[in-house]
């Protein structure tokens, strides 16, 4: 059985953090491990897709030879023996070369995908070639040849499991495999990615697919903490969490773990746990099936939160109104976070403003619009049973001099979430923080 474990961007940062790793994955475990680009490599990659769209290929090309500079330096600390130098730099000129052709012809959504792609198939070459240079015996395992998504943008898991299993068949006494997050194929068989963090996603369809005992997402932080370390003082990882707190935390703003890596896990009970590469006796944080204690656990932010309140006359009476409203969201497949009703109102919030000119549009046919941008959805997460009294007092006792634009209660056992202005998020937090943990 292999497990599963993750390294995001920072953890393959440098020469010498991919050094670092390999005290980390080299054992007598079987391991399969799954690589973001080194730091800073796909805002790169994006900036060069925006300067060959915008048609300006001379950008484009000082673009990339920056990248590749920092990427030669960083062989050049890599490796010290002659035929691994050599290795690296014949896979940078080739990778290199590769984005460079699409500076000479028409650029298109699926050439920037490929483009974009560049960051994890470099870092997971990298690694194998290193531990080749030290003797460690290691199989890269291609995900492109594997990952795939349907035409709903959904894991393909059926044909995932299928094409895993005959990758590692190709080396059966192998125990130690290195393959790349966050790229995949769509269902034309294109180069396609499951968007910006996807890597966490990767490691978690994995693991699903190949019935691991555990997922390990390494970060450069010791778990999912308690409150945003990065606005508050004060605060502590949480060393047990459900998989429904775990999503809730992570979808509602926790940086450390991509929204959508917990659901293919819950789906196969396995658990995911969370760790520190710079402190790697850290205990982390551990997402499992089980049952954590009652009351409130953490508190995460969402930023970019556009807040839509629709009105109607005829609402009360109107047999459909509502249904009409989630119809013109449903067309632009926007999704909605947030909602409350009145007799006359229902406000709603999302978190994309890609659509929001023609979904106005369309509800202003029906109801009086009124839109509010740059609103924070600030969520708390536990264990509340609905028939314990307290938890929203507390709540919104800890904030009562913060002014609220929304209040969610009642949806779901795990979440108190409000809605404040974007302004007030850190005035929030840190009252949070005061009034729920006495920091």
């Amino acid at each position: 059985m292999f497990l599963v474990l993750k390294f995001g961007g920072t953890s393959v940062g440098s020469a010498q953090r991919i050094k670092d790793l390999v005290k980390l994955t080299v054992d007598s475990t079987p391991k399969i491990v799954v690589l973001s680009a080194m730091s800073g490599t796909t805002n790169s990659l994006v900036e060069i897709c925006e300067a060959l769209y915008a048609k300006e290929p001379e950008k484009a090309k000082a673009l990339i030879s920056a990248l590749k500079q920092k990427y030669i330096k960083e062989i050049s600390l890599l490796y010290s023996k002659p035929i691994s130098l050599e290795k690296a730099g014949e896979l940078i000129v080739n990778h290199f070369n590769y984005i460079h052709s699409f500076t000479m012809d028409m650029f298109t959504a699926n050439e920037e995908k490929a483009i974009l792609a560049q960051g994890e198939l470099l870092s997971t070459a990298m690694f194998h070639y290193y531990l080749e240079e030290i003797g460690v015996d290691s199989a890269l395992l291609p995900a492109l040849n594997f990952m795939k998504i349907d035409a709903n943008d959904e894991p393909d898991m059926v044909y995932i499991e299928k094409f895993i299993q005959e990758e590692l068949k190709k080396f059966p006494e192998q125990k130690l495999f290195i393959t790349q997050g966050y790229i995949c194929r769509n269902v034309f068989g294109e180069i396609d990615n499951l968007k910006r963090g996807g890597s966490d996603y990767t490691a978690s369809i994995i693991g699903a697919a190949i019935k691991s005992p555990e997922v390990q997402i390494w970060t450069d932080i010791d778990g999912m903490h308690n409150n945003d370390p990065r606005i508050v003082d004060k605060t502590h990882p949480i060393q047990e969490l459900s998989f429904d707190e775990a999503a809730e935390l992570a979808y509602f703003g926790a940086k450390i773990l991509h929204p959508t890596c917990i659901l293919p896990a819950k789906k196969r009970n396995i658990p995911v746990r969370l760790k520190n590469t710079m402190q790697p006796e850290a205990q982390g944080t551990l997402i499992a099936n089980i049952s954590t204690k009652e009351g409130i656990k953490a508190v995460a932010a969402k930023d970019g939160i556009t807040a839509i309140t629709i009105k109607s006359d005829r609402m009360l009476l109107a047999h459909g109104f509502l249904r009409a409203v989630f119809e013109i969201f449903e067309r632009y497949k926007t999704p909605i976070d947030m909602i409350c009703t009145s007799e006359v109102a229902v406000s709603l919030t999302i978190d994309t403003n890609k659509n929001l000119a023609e979904i106005t549009k369309e509800l202003k046919e029906i109801a009086h619009v009124e839109i509010d941008e740059n609103q924070t959805i600030i969520c708390i997460v536990g264990q509340l049973p609905k028939d314990k009294s307290g938890y929203a007092y507390k709540v919104l006792q800890a904030i009562k001099d913060i002014p609220l634009r929304m209040v969610s209660y009642g949806g779901s056992p795990n979440n108190i979430s409000v809605l404040v202005n974007g302004n007030l998020k850190k005035d929030a937090l840190q009252a949070l923080n005061k009034g729920l943990f006495n920091y």
